[in-house]
């Protein structure tokens, strides 16, 4: 495939066509845990101003922004259970729970019809809803455990890293330790899908806030316009609680990869030109960070390209 971009860009998505152009056209071919395969680089990096209100929103292709947004809503209130995500109609997490119900279970339900009795079924919904202890159950209730008699331990009082954030972002801005991570060693085996974007780093000064996002593994096609919203999002969010401005987010990938079977989306999508300089509003300042809503958050000046469709690989 020759390149299909076209003259270099100082728009603030060219970085990531480049990198997409970069993975198909030089990535090395790997056979992946889903088998499906990938052209893969190791080692990104994308660098976003969100100062103005400015997002980095892809426009080559339309990202839906409330929908990750209601993701990051959901795990800053440490549920596992996509039931709640059902309701409001985001489908992010249906197929992994419908996997492991299929595969369990021996029926062979539809996705459609699996994702009907969530909604419909609470008790169902306990029973095979539940994605294990993944991003917000760290993120906010990440387990202790204290040691009693007979060499034993007992679960202790869970740890709200994204609490102890903004605390020490407020109290002592110039730490080095405003860190949420997702990767908890000891639970990996219990979670649907171990933590993709598993390290958040933020940064003061001049009062700004910077942020940093390290992703294990990245679908750069599918997953990381999403990414890339949420994360700002999240930073965007935490500079307001802790009286700070937006400054700069940076991405950074490990494995950074394309599925071989999204190739007309890559094409289609490196045809085209990013357009506009999206802004996000947030219109209220809520008492703390857990207690934002959709409402809360208007997009301005968003006119991108069509979405492209493409399949999500469980």
């Amino acid at each position: 495939m020759e390149s299909t971009m076209s003259a270099a860009s100082d728009h603030y998505e060219q970085q990531y066509l480049e990198l997409m152009e970069r993975i198909w056209l030089g990535g090395s071919e790997r056979v992946d845990r889903t088998g499906i395969g990938t052209r893969s680089v190791f080692g990104a990096m994308l660098r976003f101003n969100l100062a103005d209100g400015a997002m980095p929103l892809i426009t080559t292709k339309r990202v839906f922004w409330k929908t990750a947004t209601r993701e990051l809503l959901w795990f800053l209130t440490g549920d596992t259970n996509i039931r709640p995500l059902v309701l409001q109609g985001v489908k992010i997490w249906n197929e992994w729970p419908h996997a492991r119900y299929v595969e369990e279970t021996g029926e062979e339900i539809a996705l459609d019809d699996f994702v009907q009795r969530i909604a419909d079924d609470e008790d169902f919904a306990a029973r095979w809803g539940d994605l294990g202890p993944v991003y917000g159950k760290q993120w906010v209730d990440w387990p202790t455990y204290q040691p009693v008699a007979g060499g034993l331990f007992r679960k202790g009082r869970g740890i709200n890293q994204v609490a102890e954030v903004v605390e020490s972002l407020q109290k002592n801005p110039g730490s080095r330790r405003h860190i949420v991570e997702g990767w908890n060693v000891a639970e990996l085996n219990r979670m649907a899908l171990p933590p993709c974007h598993k390290t958040y780093q933020f940064h003061v000064a001049d009062g700004r806030l910077n942020g940093l996002l390290y992703q294990r593994s990245c679908d750069v096609a599918l997953g990381l316009p999403f990414n890339l919203w949420s994360a700002a999002l999240l930073q965007r969010m935490l500079a307001q609680q802790a009286g700070l401005e937006p400054g700069e987010f940076v991405w950074m990938g490990g494995d950074t990869h394309l599925y071989l079977n999204h190739e007309h989306l890559i094409r289609e999508q490196l045809t085209r030109e990013p357009v506009g300089q999206p802004r996000l509003d947030i219109l209220r300042q809520p008492p703390t960070i857990f207690d934002y809503r959709i409402e809360d958050f208007e997009v301005r000046d968003y006119t991108p390209h069509g979405a492209i469709k493409a399949p999500v690989a469980v």
